[in-house]
């Protein structure tokens, strides 16, 4: 069973910078993804980014393209979504998301089968 723990939100100015992190407890196969999503206040959880364990796939909303990159770290079994260029459209709790095996190549919230906790990012202008 995997267990997701999400950190590194807070509060920044625009333009500035967070790295969130996502430890992974258990294991994703290559054909597993984790997600990062986020949800405003009022609003519905959207997915804003995924990478794929086969190392070669990753999905990006437009709203946050060439602004966040997500990565992964194979020894330690994290996963990271920095996030740069902070506007305060970007405010919201993120969330990390896993399925363990059979992504496919779009995936809908339901699909995943395990959720971290939250982490909250605030950003001001």
């Amino acid at each position: 069973q995997v267990q997701l723990v999400e950190s590194g939100g807070g509060s920044v100015q625009a333009g500035g910078s967070l790295r969130l992190s996502c430890v992974v407890r258990g294991y994703i196969y290559t054909t597993g993804c984790v997600g990062w999503f986020r949800q405003a206040p009022g609003k519905d959880r959207e997915e804003v980014a995924r990478a794929y364990r086969d190392g070669r796939r990753m999905f990006y909303h437009d709203s946050v393209k060439g602004r966040f990159a997500i990565s992964q770290d194979t020894n330690s079994n994290n996963e990271y979504l920095q996030m740069n260029n902070l506007e305060p459209g970007d405010t919201a709790m993120y969330y990390c998301a896993a399925k363990s095996r059979s992504c496919g190549s779009e995936m809908a919230l339901r699909d995943y089968t395990t959720w971290g906790q939250g982490t909250q990012v605030t950003v001001s202008s």
